[in-house]
């Protein structure tokens, strides 16, 4: 009997003859083509092949794109009348990845704008901005960052003069996600940019687009034929047909002013008057900014009236302490008045104000004849006309120019202070610093002292009991501190005017506050909450009370001293409300932005009156006349605007200054207007002037880009001029901080 195996036996051995195994393959890795291109440009990399490198992968990312059919920017934008795709630009779009398209289109526009005619350029100049800024942010949403940093090195030094801020900011953009996370590049990616041209110049700019033709100087065509020509050319269009809208006028371009073309061009939000994206369409808005205007109702610019009883007992003073010196001056009549005065405003219009007035009133009024009396008269006329026999050359220049008085601040940490200003009667000046205090100097050399912390309110009956608890000790400069971040704005009170030492000081900061200082006490008193983002500018009203501030939340805010919420919200800006004013008689607020736009607002009802369009950069700073008739405002462009309040179009346009401009101020006349700038320049202009280029000047220009209403330049040694500010008798006051000396430092051009 035999032994059946169990199941872990051994299989007994075949007889059968043995057949081999077929071996077990090994399974090898899979690499994927994109990791594939990714190992070969890190070989190419380690190698220092760059230009291999480039090419390789614009090479790929081209194929990549086509086999997907996604093209690297939407091509569903709607072309513009009378402008038609080339054939092949939508089905080649894949072409648009190489780098070299976009360096080969800029540099034949580049030569092209050149090579044109006078009366053309000055409309097609505006299309090189645009242009280079979607060339360049096309680079850097391919991630091409190097091409794109070559780009900008390459064409960016033309552009700076006008466009320097925005230019720098793009030029921090280096990531494709910085196209959806920043908000310059997002609007300049979704918001048309607007040009307008004569419909001559429009019909050459279609002709050299399509054939490479039109309107060159000789010789300067013949670079833009062949595939070369025709690829960057392809470009061009592109960026015209997906993010340019170019207006055609009905006129020649002989009758086309430079000014109109500039209050034309821009992003298409930006002129748009009291309305963001968000808001087109509604009845109220127009995409006209002189149609907006025109149809407003007339502004009240007069004077603000006075009440009656402060009239007569002002009067009374005046008679007892300034007998009359053969000028007739009243209160608010001088005796030659100007022709045209504006209508005094009516009592019903003003905003409220406390219902009696006080003994500061009164001496502030007094004081306000007493400098008209003794203020000095400048009369730019005389500087610019010719030698008479009984008014010599230097007789001339005294009368026309203001005498400017320069404090110089030193030992500033890095020259950090964003802001300065003085009191009216020229005896305080503040500083703000961004270590996130505020400084107060008596020019007067007096020492500033507050009150002791252990006196009893109930104590004070007389002010000869405010003199005994004063600080025994103290010194010309003191300290406040108060704020968290950057002090950006500092504000005396003008109550006393010229009569008498400010009692209040306002600041802004970026920790969101605004802070009202009492100058008795030398300490914080109340905290204005209300902004949700970074204060930039706060400024009193002309009679104080009232204040209004600027933030980065792209509102402005009106505020009362005896209440903690804003009374009024002026929003409709698009950006960031830089600079604040108010108008002489308080019923208006113009407000600047890094929108390139200012605006006016009625204080009563909080809306827009005025919109004013022309700047090419952010508003830096602004003045009203002290007439009420004019607005001044200074921009990132580094150019200065006159415009005026009633139709709210443009006068002049007044250019000199090398860099930015911190602060602007009318003369007490409205004749004469001063600049601080951070070219380390103070510069006096001509208000009446009709401005214009200097050509036929003389050898007294310096720059060319200088206007021929700028009546002179008083350079500093290395101070950049933060704050200029006209006394009531026409003096100027202006501060800054003083840079030290470096060796590779050079002096401005204008300097011997």
């Amino acid at each position: 009997m035999s032994a059946t195996p169990n199941a872990s036996s051994s299989p007994p051995e075949s007889t059968s003859p043995a057949v081999a195994a077929p071996p077990v393959p090994v399974q090898q890795p899979t690499i994927t083509p994109d990791q594939q291109h990714q190992f070969v440009l890190q070989y190419l990399r380690a190698k220092g092949f760059k230009n291999a490198e480039q090419a390789l992968h614009t090479d790929y990312s081209l194929t990549q794109m086509v086999e997907n059919n996604k093209p690297d920017v939407s091509t569903s934008a709607e072309s513009l009348p009378g402008l038609k795709y080339i054939a092949g630009v939508d089905v080649q779009s894949a072409l648009m990845l190489d780098p070299a398209a976009r360096n080969d289109g800029f540099k034949e526009l580049e030569a092209w704008v050149d090579g044109s005619l006078d009366i053309y350029r000055i409309e097609f100049s505006p299309l090189l901005f645009p242009v280079f800024v979607h060339f360049y942010l096309d680079l850097v949403q391919l991630g091409l960052k190097e091409a794109a940093v070559r780009f900008y090195e390459a064409y960016s030094p033309r552009l700076l003069p006008t466009h320097s801020a925005t230019l720098h900011h793009l030029s921090t953009l280096l990531l494709p996600i910085h196209m959806t996370t920043d908000e310059e590049a997002a609007r300049f990616r979704k918001e048309p940019y607007r040009l307008r041209m004569s419909k001559s110049g429009f019909a050459l700019f279609v002709g050299w687009l399509t054939d490479g033709m039109g309107g060159t100087g000789g010789g300067v065509g013949d670079s833009f034929g062949g595939e070369k020509g025709r690829r960057g050319r392809d470009a061009v269009l592109r960026v015209v047909n997906a993010h340019l809208k170019i207006d055609v006028a009905a006129t020649t371009s002989a009758l086309l002013s430079q000014g109109n073309l500039e209050e034309s061009t821009g992003l298409v939000s930006s002129l748009v008057a009291g309305a963001s994206p968000a808001t087109k369409g509604r009845a109220s808005t127009s995409a006209d900014p002189a149609a907006f205007n025109a149809a407003q109702s007339p502004l009240k610019l007069g004077k603000p009236p006075m009440d009656p009883a402060l009239r007569d007992e002002a009067d009374r003073l005046i008679k007892e302490t300034m007998p009359d010196d053969g000028t007739g001056m009243d209160l608010d009549r001088p005796k030659e008045k100007q022709d045209g005065e504006l209508p005094p405003v009516a009592p019903e219009d003003m905003p409220p104000l406390p219902p009696s007035f006080r003994e500061v009133d009164v001496r502030r009024e007094v004081a306000r004849v007493a400098d008209e009396r003794k203020r000095i008269r400048l009369d730019p006329t005389l500087l610019q006309s010719s030698a008479t026999a009984d008014v010599t050359p230097g007789r001339r220049k005294a009368v026309a120019l203001p005498s400017i008085c320069m404090y110089t601040l030193h030992d500033v940490p890095d020259g950090n202070i964003p802001c300065a200003t003085f009191s009216q009667d020229s005896s305080l000046l503040a500083a703000g610093f961004e270590q996130s205090y505020i400084r107060l100097w008596n020019l007067k050399g007096e020492k500033i002292r507050g009150l002791r912390s252990d006196f009893d309110v109930n104590n004070i009956r007389e002010a000869r009991d405010l003199r005994r608890i004063r600080d025994k000790s103290g010194s010309t400069t003191r300290k406040l501190i108060g704020h968290s971040a950057p002090v950006y704005s500092v504000a005396f009170d003008p109550l006393a005017g010229s009569a008498g030492a400010p009692h209040w000081l306002l600041s802004s900061s970026a920790d969101a506050t605004i802070r009202l200082w009492s100058l008795d006490t030398l300490a914080n008193v109340v905290a204005y909450r209300g902004h949700e983002s970074p204060v930039w500018d706060v400024q009193w009203g002309p009679l104080g009370t009232y204040f209004a501030s600027g933030s980065r939340d792209k509102t402005a805010r009106l505020w009362c001293t005896d209440r903690v919420a804003p009374l009024r919200v002026f929003a409709g800006h698009l950006s960031d409300v830089d600079v604040v004013r108010f108008h002489p008689n308080s019923l208006y607020l113009a407000t600047g932005s890094s929108d390139w736009t200012a605006r006016l607002w009625d204080v009563q009802r909080g809306a827009c009156v005025r919109v004013f369009v022309g700047h090419q950069g952010a508003v830096t700073s602004m003045a009203f006349s002290p007439d009420g008739r004019y607005l001044a405002s200074a921009a990132d462009d580094l150019s200065i605007n006159l415009w005026d309040l009633n139709s709210g179009r443009r006068i002049k346009k007044m250019t000199g200054h090398n860099a930015a401009i911190h602060s602007l101020s009318f003369s007490a006349e409205s004749n004469v207007l001063v600049s601080g700038s951070a070219d380390w320049t103070v510069r006096c202009w001509d208000v009446k002037s009709a401005g214009g280029n200097v050509a036929g000047l003389g050898e007294d220009v310096t720059d060319k880009n200088e206007t021929s209403d700028l009546l002179a330049t008083f350079p500093t040694k290395r101070t950049p001029v933060i704050d200029v500010q006209f006394t009531p008798r026409n003096m100027v006051l202006t501060a800054g901080p003083i840079q030290p000396a470096t060796p590779s430092q050079a002096w401005p051009s204008f300097l011997p």
